[in-house]
């Protein structure tokens, strides 16, 4: 991902802008909100002038439209009036609550928190007190700046892991070109290295040491070849998975150390298996040099091929340290090693290989301080 000194610029005044649109949206919504909550104390006491003029009023005096109006208008406003001798009528509030005293009295407080209450005074003398609570329209008013911060944060979340995706993205471009320029730049020495190898078997050497060197100029071929594949979709082919399995087995057992021993077990004589055989025996050979590393280079690594149903079971063991259960799932992620020098590359690599390339699976088939079993599973082609 670039970033420039004009990206980091335009990130920052992009970062400023939105922060001052959000804080001058949060500020019209407060200014729009103190408004309102004066308009609606406005209307309070004006139904509270009206209430005034009622208790003014003789029984056969005629009131007026005007303050009959205002008394009845009033339907979104709950509101409490007590008199000065202690008892109260309700408006706005459920009937089958207004009767319980416990709940009016919770109500009056909530009242006075969010609104003064207002007095109805004739000549100096208190006749009611009128306690208010803010309308529906106004509640949710106020939970409206809530609101458009939690959209922003979720919008802001969604941003932010754009980002970190199109990062990853940039950064897995950047390995897979890496690797492709890096099996380009072996090639060149491969090639020359296949020219001395011819010359020297024209020479009287003993035909052993040039076998052997065609064997290792051979895995430098595959090993090139599977730097050329990274960050495309490999060719799958059909294949036998017991020949190629032993293939990697019998090279990894002969470059090995001797205080590793080796074994190679097969319930089965051949199976077909759409694969790729270049990827597969480097997932053989990560878990193999894992298995090595745990042991710290000294006990027994096995390969055991299985078949079950339509699928094949390639389990390879290791007489290591183990690993704990807590682990299992987690080794399996970029960056993860036990290793004190190692990058923890080799898991992911050989899950990526067999579950997104050949379709398989991968998992921890058991582990404890006697070693540890790794499992591969892989559909067979049989028709």
């Amino acid at each position: 991902m670039n970033f420039s000194p004009k990206k980091k610029a335009s990130n920052i005044v992009l970062l400023i802008s939105a922060f001052v649109i959000v804080s001058l949206i949060l500020w019209n919504t407060n200014s729009f909100f103190k408004k309102f909550k004066e308009e609606e104390r406005l209307k309070m006491e004006i139904w509270a002038t009206a209430q005034l003029e009622l208790i003014q009023s003789s029984v056969d005096q005629e009131l007026g439209n005007l303050t009959l109006k205002v008394m009845g208008n009033n339907t979104s406003t709950p509101m409490i009036l007590v008199n000065e001798e202690g008892s109260f009528k309700t408006h706005n509030i459920a009937e089958e609550k207004a009767s319980d005293s416990v709940y009016i009295q919770r109500k009056i407080r909530q009242f006075r928190s969010e609104n003064e209450p207002i007095q109805i005074v004739q000549e100096g003398e208190l006749l009611e007190t009128l306690y208010y609570g803010n309308s529906e329209v106004l509640n949710k008013l106020k939970y409206y700046p809530l609101a458009l911060l939690l959209i922003i944060f979720l919008f802001g979340a969604v941003i932010f892991f754009f980002f970190k995706t199109n990062k990853a993205s940039e950064q897995n471009k950047l390995w897979a070109g890496m690797a492709k320029e890096t099996a380009h730049q072996i090639g060149t020495p491969l090639t020359s290295l296949l020219g001395w190898n011819e010359l020297l078997k024209t020479e009287k050497i003993n035909p052993e040491i040039t076998k052997e060197i065609e064997k290792d100029i051979n895995r430098l071929q595959s090993i090139t070849e599977r730097f050329s594949k990274i960050g495309s979709i490999p060719e799958l082919q059909v294949h036998d998975i017991v020949e190629e399995t032993e293939k990697a087995y019998q090279y990894l057992k002969q470059r090995s150390s001797k205080l590793v021993h080796f074994s190679f077990s097969s319930n089965i004589g051949a199976v077909p298996v759409l694969m790729n055989p270049p990827l597969y025996n480097w997932s053989i050979e990560n878990l193999v040099k894992n298995g090595i590393d745990a042991m710290k280079g000294k006990g027994s690594i096995g390969i055991q091929i299985e078949k079950k149903g339509s699928h094949v079971n390639i389990l390879v063991s290791d007489t290591g340290h183990g690993i704990p259960k807590s682990d299992f799932q987690n080794i399996f992620n970029p960056g993860v090693t036990t290793k004190k020098r190692g990058w923890g590359l080799g898991l992911s690599l050989v899950k990526r290989i067999v579950e997104e390339y050949h379709k398989g699976k991968i998992r921890v088939l058991s582990s404890n301080k006697e070693g540890t079993i790794m499992q591969i599973t892989l559909k067979s082609n049989e028709q």
